[in-house]
This record gives C-alpha cells, structure tokens and sequence, in this order.
C-alpha cells in the first residue's frame, strides 16, 4: 500500500499473514524497536491484553511522562496522542489510527474557545485533558476526572473560574465545592447517552447492584449512582467493594478489566437510551484493533506531530496539573 493511501485512511491497512502470532510478534517489536504500548480502559481488551499499562487519561499522562521508552504507541484517541508528544517531544508517538478523535474534544474547537475566554477576563482557565492541544495550550491548568476536583479546590474560593469542555462535570464539580465556575458547554457523545430509565430497569432486574457511574454522565444519571468517580476510581471500588452486582454507566470497555480482576463478580454495563443494545461503547476507542497496533509498529505511523509553539504552551497547563497530582498524592 502507498503511503498516500496510508495518510488518507489514517491507519496502515495492510492484511497480515495468516501464519504469523500476531501477539507475539507485537512484543517482539516492542523489545526491538525500545516501545511501549498505552491502553485506555475503553480500548478493546484485546488491545489492554497486549498493552505494557493501561490505565486512565491521568495515569496515562504519568507513565507517558516518566517512560524511557524511544516509542510509544498510544492505544486510545488522538487527543491522547497529542498529550504524550507534549510531554516527550522527544520520542515517537504512534497511534494506530488518526481517526480516532474524541466528541467531547471535538466539542471544543480552540477558536470558539478562545473567544469564550477572551470574552471573561480575569478568570483562570481549567481545562479538561479530553481537548486538543491547541485548548491546552489556551489553558491555565489542565484537570482529569480523576483530580478535577482536588484541583479547583486547590485555588482560593473566591477565584473566578471558566470550566471546560465537559459540562456535565464541570457541573459535578460544583456541586462538590459549592463554587460557581463558568462551563462550556460540550459533552461525550457515550456519556451523554445513558438511560435513567433502563437503568432503573435494570435495577428492578438486580436489586442489589450498585450503581457506578462517570461524572461525565449527566445529573440525573449521577443521582442514582452508589458511586461517583473516574474509570479508576470506579475500577477501584468494583473490586473492593462487598457487592457482588455492578451496574456501570460508562463506556464498556471498562467491564474487561473489572472482570479480570473481580471474575466473581457480575458487571452489567448501563444501555444507551437511543438503541437497542445492552452497552455503550465509544466508536472512537473501538477503531483501535490488533491487527493496527501490529501495522503501526511494523511501520512506525501514523505519527503524532504537534505544532511547537503549541507544545510550548500547552506543557505548562499539563506539567502544572501532574505537579499539583503528586503534591496531593493523586
């Protein structure tokens, strides 16, 4: 396949041969070539099978951050990619394919951003890691569900705030603190989707389920909810939690790990209220497969560029939001 084919599917779409280990051949190149392969928790569990860490967008800022990797294949979404090259200019960042963008990033563009900041002076920017770089880089300090809270709550009562691009859980957040930030209004296309009512369905179904769910999940979703917290937290608290039944409203890939560390427990992914089908899954993050993680590596691209004077700015918000991360033991 020519290269200008490769640049307009955004992914190597080379067939493999039938009588090659594909797993195996992946760890070989890793070895070979000095990689490391990142895997969100919504990934395929295929994908986070083969991953050297999976983790949450926080978690994976850290390991990106601290690796000696020389290549680093990002098995998530673009916006992914482009935080890992900010924190290592240096190093290649691969992901197995540039259409994996992000809804709640795209919700953002940096334009519009810009000009809703302009239009509030004198508030500090508090931006959510699902953005691109270049919102970053417009950004006082980056946030992920993970620390969002702690984070605010780190500056003074009285600072002005402008909280973006997820409303959901900027709105969250207020709750939490009793602040009155300024939100965008963007949201995640998966998050955005879960049903109160087939939620309290299928807690008719299993009564003694607990309800997990993101904080990106609109109000009415979190109010029902045992448990609020990110893909970690609520990973965390399905395995050490008493209860035996899960109900989770994120996206599903998070159900593979929680089975794999809980396998006696059961798991029951939260539905769309707009399908018929029993789980919500981010059709971004499913683009990511073996076979693309094979190509990727075989050919090292796609690559993950981002414009310097960019970079330069958008490391500031990300180092500040690692630096406040380990003060307070996140």
């Amino acid at each position: 396949m020519t290269e200008e084919k490769w640049l307009k599917k955004g992914f190597v779409d080379e067939d493999i041969p039938k009588d090659i280990d594909i797993k195996k051949e992946i760890r070989r190149m890793c070895k070979e070539k000095n990689a490391i392969i990142m895997a969100h928790y919504y990934t395929d569990g295929e994908v986070q099978d083969i991953a050297d860490f999976v983790g949450d967008s926080l978690a994976l800022a850290q390991q990106a951050a601290k690796t000696d990797a020389d290549i680093i294949v990002m098995c998530g979404v673009h916006f992914m990619g482009e935080t890992n090259k900010i924190l290592c200019p240096k190093k290649t960042i691969l992901i197995p394919d540039l259409n994996a963008s992000c809804s709640l990033a795209e919700s953002c563009p940096a334009d519009d951003f810009k000009k809703f900041v302009d239009a509030h002076p004198g508030h500090t920017v508090i931006s959510y890691v699902n953005t691109s770089a270049a919102v970053k880089a417009l950004t006082d300090v980056v946030v992920t569900s993970s620390n969002a809270r702690q984070i605010v709550e780190s500056f003074p009562q009285d600072t002005p705030i402008i909280f973006g691009p997820d409303e959901n859980l900027g709105a969250y957040i207020n709750s939490l603190t009793g602040r009155n930030m300024l939100l965008w209004h963007g949201a995640c296309h998966v998050h955005e989707k879960f049903s109160v009512e087939k939620i309290l369905k299928l807690k008719e179904e299993y009564p003694n389920a607990k309800i997990l769910a993101h904080p990106e999940c609109k109000g009415p979703i979190l109010k029902l909810a045992d448990k609020v917290g990110s893909t970690s937290a609520l990973l965390k608290f399905s395995i050490k939690d008493k209860a035996q039944e899960f109900i989770i409203a994120t996206e599903s890939g998070i159900l593979h790990k929680m089975q794999k560390l809980a396998p006696n427990k059961l798991f029951i992914p939260a539905p769309p209220d707009d399908s018929t089908c029993s789980c919500n899954e981010c059709n971004f993050m499913k683009l990511i497969s073996l076979k693309k993680v094979y190509n990727c590596l075989k050919y090292e691209w796609p690559v993950i560029e981002v414009n310097d004077q960019i970079a330069q700015k958008a490391v500031r918000p990300i180092n500040k939001m690692l630096e406040i991360s380990k003060r307070l033991g996140l």
